[in-house]
């Protein structure tokens, strides 16, 4: 592909050749008429002077000494092509002058029969093998005719002389135009080779911002873009690299206990050992399947991802989707003796635009905590709210709680409360979830004496893509 400076200068180049060869040809055409009409004034002026000679009073012996002495002076006007003193092209202007049918005096360039008959005025006829440019002026009070007259082929070669001489600075200036059109291009594109330079120059680890001052601002404008796709980068970067250290963190101890169980299940004799340790490491699976899981969907809750994901909601039923989820938890309960309770009302409006599969995750995490930290027997309770402007989800259950000192702590990651504390990821997922969404998640003391998360979202006012 071409450069840009190649690029722009030629179509400057096209469309400045293209006006000029307009504007040229306008001008040609215009000069060409103004040099005819000023050829044509001459004619006229000639014929006027013409007039004048003849028209002086003399007696006939003077005036046929005139008319003789200025044939003689044309005669030698002819003589200016063998190199006289003169102009090449004054013998080619001629004229005659008639008193009724009879030549009194003509140029030497002038044939011997009349120029035209035509009345006074310009027109133009052909005559002894040439076309003449003619003007005719009839003497007043006499039967005297004069006639001037200009070839044609030296009238257009001059014309068009004088006409190309206009377009000369033009045809000249044309290619120094498009020298310094070069330069000035290379001269305005050299900020955007600097970029390019930097750009290829740039070690591929190094995501800090380009500075480079000063800068036009269009170039300033792809900088600033460049600087905003490198910090999304970084952070990407970011992102991932504490991932990786999180999840090497946080499994290092469930994979450990996971191979003491294996070795106990190996080294066990008593088939009622063996199946205890393999229990244990199957419980232990469970633990680490679900923290990998909670890892995997905190990780895609990171604010990076915020403005791609948020135009992917849709809007359900919120009492559908919980029923849903507490459909999936309660074989939980039930391997614990533990009753899960749903309070709603059927009469309301359970509409909401949330993301797909966000109100199970949120469920998920708020209602597994409870069942976890609620005693073999207890109860755990989930109640929904609506109103025009928003919905509630309200979990208590009967376990130990959180003190009031910790709970504004216990949404950081891995933050646990308590011996037996999961990954401490199951809160911070429910916080990032509702800070997607515009909701927002209260802990306080349920009456039961355990903990009631209280999580609240907006029913959504922009528009959502059709349910499925």
């Amino acid at each position: 592909m071409t450069s840009i400076r190649r690029r722009t200068l030629g179509l400057v180049l096209l469309v400045f050749g293209i006006s000029m060869l307009a504007i040229g040809l306008v001008s040609y055409r215009y000069a060409a008429h103004e040099i005819e009409e000023l050829y044509d004034a001459s004619l006229a002026q000639n014929a006027r002077l013409l007039e004048g000679l003849v028209q002086v009073p003399l007696p006939d012996d003077r005036r046929e000494a005139l008319l003789a002495s200025l044939e003689s002076a044309l005669e030698r006007a002819e003589q200016s092509d063998k190199g006289l003193p003169g102009h090449r092209y004054e013998s080619k202007l001629a004229f005659q002058l008639w008193e009724d049918d009879r030549l009194l005096l003509r140029s030497a360039s002038a044939p011997a029969e009349p120029f035209t008959a035509a009345p006074p005025g310009y027109v133009s006829s052909r005559v002894a093998g040439h076309d003449w440019r003619v003007y005719v002026l009839d003497l007043p009070a006499s039967s005297r005719r004069v006639m001037v007259a200009e070839r044609d082929d030296v009238r257009g070669e001059l014309t068009r002389a004088v006409a190309l001489r206009t377009l000369l600075p033009d045809l000249i200036g044309l290619p120094l135009l498009a020298l310094l059109l070069w330069w000035a291009t290379g001269h305005g594109l050299r900020p955007l080779s600097r970029l390019a330079a930097a750009i290829r120059q740039r070690d591929p680890h190094n995501l800090q911002p380009l500075v480079m001052r000063p800068l036009p601002r269009e170039l300033d404008t792809i900088v600033g873009a460049l600087n905003r796709l490198l910090e999304r980068i970084r952070r990407l970067r970011v992102r991932e690299k504490r991932f990786i250290a999180d999840a090497a963190h946080e499994l290092r101890t469930p994979l450990a206990v996971l191979d003491l169980h294996a070795q106990n299940a190996l080294a066990a004799e008593d088939p009622a050992d063996r199946r205890e340790a393999l229990e244990e490491l199957r419980s232990g699976v469970a633990r680490a399947t679900r923290l990998v899981t909670q890892l995997l969907t905190l990780a895609r809750l990171e604010p990076e991802e915020e403005e791609q994901e948020t135009s992917a909601r849709v809007e359900g039923d919120l009492l559908a989707e919980v029923r849903e989820a507490l459909a999936e938890l309660s074989p939980l309960a039930v391997e614990r003796g533990q009753e899960l309770d749903l309070v709603a009302d059927e009469g309301l409006d359970w509409r909401l635009a949330a993301e797909p599969g966000a109100i199970t995750t949120l469920v998920q995490n708020l209602v597994g905590n409870a069942l976890r930290y609620t005693p073999d027997g207890g109860r755990v309770t989930v109640a929904l709210a609506a109103d025009n402007a928003r919905l509630t989800l309200r979990v208590d259950d009967q376990g130990p709680g959180i003190p009031a000192a910790e709970r504004e702590r216990v949404t950081e990651r891995f933050h646990r409360v308590g011996p037996g504390a999961g990954a401490g990821l199951g809160l911070s997922i429910v916080e990032r979830l509702l800070a997607r969404h515009g909701g927002t998640l209260r802990l306080e003391e349920a009456p039961s004496g355990g903990l009631r998360a209280v999580a609240t979202l907006p029913r959504g006012s922009r528009a959502v893509a059709p349910a499925p």
